[in-house]
This record gives structure tokens, C-alpha cells and sequence, in this order.
């Protein structure tokens, strides 16, 4: 399925990822629908910072998830659906997680009964690699165990199964795409790269992280997003899960002396313990294997590690982004 003149909803348009996938698409001449969440400044998250003329070819919706009436309207004569929005930052959800709840569980459930309603073609739910838990083996194919050691991971597991569920008992076309640790410019700064990045550029003396053992495979965002278009594209992903990773993973550790060397920044560092995971919550080992996202899809990364943290080394050292996040405080 070809998606140039389909018309293409993105739910989570305004953030880091969902960001990323809406320039992609309008790239590749699909008439996309942005769903960002309301709010009372107006903003449209990342999609303020894009283009404008990727911006002026792009029908922002304003909305919440959460909504299923405002969800009916976002979906009519929409054909595709990218859905991305939910709360996914893990250390937030043990202090709130009926949040994640009504967002990533009730907020999906949504989703799926308007695609249900307005005859949507084909629903791309995003997943998360946090759903594996600790690695009972690597690298993590498609059917190891699903195991919830966050809040935030319990949520992404039921919206899954609830996308899944529609597939089967109702026959929507649903397929689960499945990424690792995406990151790039724009992400957020709970996430990890961003937190050495941010402190390091800013010049802290000591850069302050949590656990540096736990190891993550790492995909550069443009590489997340062209997955998950391949999974939309390919006729063969209806009612199966497809990991999107790069085969490789790195520790915490590691990650943190390659972007100081990558920077040319000297680093120390010193332990947070508000950054420490509770130990039966820290997901130990992700590794993707993408052998399946290679058999059906004939995707492959285009962008080294090395080469995608120069690039978000390089758009986080641009002072006007580098002034929007707060390198000093713990962002959880």
C-alpha cells in the first residue's frame, strides 16, 4: 500500500517521534491529519519547530485522546492510522499511573472503536520495547514474554492486546509496531541521550545519571519512522507485532564516554539516586532482533549510532534548542 495521496492520521503528531513521522509522511505526498493535544497556548509541540511549509501542507487537529467524541471527528475519511499518542516516560508512571491508564489504555481503546466506526484501512499502533522486561534471551524476538516492570509498561501491554483484540474479534486491520529506544533531535528530556547531551552542552561538572549497567539498542528516529511507515506500507503486517531496532545494543555507561568523545567534552560522573529505577522495575537488557521487520518490510537502519549522536549532538549544541530544555533539574 503505497501511502503517497492516502490520507493519514498521526495521533502524538506533537511530540518527539510523532513529530518526526509527520514530516516523513508529507515527504512521501500523503495528505496527513496531526492530532495534537489540546491546550491553552496553542501550541502544537514539535510541529511549531518544523518547516513551514511542511507545516502548511499538514491539517492539525486539536484533541485528546482520551475524548472518544473528539476521536470520532480526528478519524473521519481518514484511511491510515499512525497512533503514537500516550504518556511514556517510566519514572513518571509510579507517581501517577492512572494517568497512563486513561491515556495509553482507555485513550487506545478509543482510538480503535473510532477506526472501528469511521472504516479506517489500516491502524499502526506504536508499541514500546519496554513491554519485554528484562531479557529472558537476545536478541528479543517478536514472541518472547511479555513482562510489565512499570506502571508505564503494564499500560503499553494492555493497548497492545486491546488493539489486537480488535483485529480478531472485529476484523480492523491492526498491525503492532514495535520500536527500541528511538532518539534524535527533539526528544524529550527524561530520555537518556538527551540528559548527557543537555548537561554536558551546558557544562555541568559532573554529569548525574542513574544505573550505567542496563544496556539499550539504540535507532535513530529517521530509521524509527521510516518503520513504522514500512509497517503501514506492507500487506503482510495485519495482526502481527514488528520489532523496529538495530541489532546492537550499549550500556548507559558506554553511551555517556561516546558522547562526551563524540562532543569533545571532558566527563565525570556521579550517581543520582532519584534516577535509580526500583531494582525489580529496571529493565536490564534490551537487544533487538529485526529479522522479522527485514523478512517483511525490507527494513534496514540507514543511520549509525555514531553518526545519528552527531546528529543530535549537533541540533542540542544550537543554542535557540539547547535553551529549551533544563539541563540543572531531574526530568522524570
Amino acid at each position: 500500500m503505497n501511502l503517497e495521496g492516502r490520507k493519514v492520521l498521526v495521533t502524538g503528531a506533537d511530540g518527539f517521534i510523532g513529530s518526526h513521522l509527520t514530516e516523513r509522511l508529507v515527504d512521501k505526498g500523503a495528505e496527513v491529519r496531526a492530532l495534537v493535544l489540546y491546550n491553552s497556548f496553542g501550541s502544537c509541540g514539535w510541529l511549531d519547530h518544523i518547516s513551514p511549509e511542511t507545516l502548511k501542507r499538514i491539517d492539525v487537529f486539536v484533541g485528546d485522546v482520551r475524548d472518544p467524541y473528539r476521536n470520532r471527528a480526528m478519524m473521519r475519511d481518514i484511511e491510515i492510522v499512525f497512533h503514537l499518542a500516550s504518556l511514556i516516560a517510566v519514572p513518571y508512571s509510579y507517581h501517577a499511573p492512572e494517568s497512563y491508564i486513561a491515556t495509553n489504555v482507555s485513550g487506545t481503546l478509543h482510538v480503535l472503536q473510532a477506526a472501528l466506526t469511521e472504516g479506517v484501512k489500516r491502524l499502526v499502533h506504536v508499541s514500546t520495547s519496554e513491554v519485554y522486561g528484562n531479557a529472558q534471551y537476545t536478541p528479543i524476538d517478536e514472541k518472547h514474554p511479555l513482562v510489565a516492570q512499570s506502571p508505564y509498561a503494564a499500560s503499553k501491554i494492555a493497548a497492545d492486546q486491546l488493539a489486537l483484540s480488535f483485529q480478531r474479534t472485529y476484523g480492523l486491520p491492526v498491525a503492532i509496531a514495535r520500536p527500541f529506544n528511538a532518539f534524535g533531535p527533539r526528544q524529550s528530556a527524561r530520555a537518556i541521550i538527551p540528559t548527557i547531551v543537555t548537561q554536558l552542552l551546558a557544562g555541568a561538572e559532573s554529569i548525574e545519571l542513574g544505573s550505567l549497567s542496563p544496556t539499550r539498542d539504540f535507532t535513530y528516529v529517521s530509521d524509527t519512522a521510516d518503520g513504522l511507515i514500512a509497517v503501514a506500507e506492507s500487506e503482510s503486517t495485519t495482526g502481527e507485532t514488528v520489532n523496529i531496532g538495530t541489532g546492537r545494543n550499549v550500556s548507559i555507561g558506554d553511551l555517556a564516554h561516546t558522547i562526551a568523545q563524540i562532543a569533545s567534552k571532558p566527563i565525570t560522573i556521579s550517581c543520582d539516586t532519584r534516577r535509580v529505577r526500583p531494582v525489580d522495575s529496571e529493565v536490564d537488557h534490551l537487544l533487538c532482533d529485526n529479522r522479522k521487520a527485514a523478512a517483511l518490510l525490507s527494513w534496514r537502519p540507514q543511520v549509525s549510532f555514531e553518526d545519528g549522536l552527531r546528529r543530535t549532538i549537533d541540533w542540542f549544541a544550537h543554542p535557540e534548542n539547547l535553551a529549551r530544555y533544563r539541563a540543572d533539574i531531574y526530568n522524570i
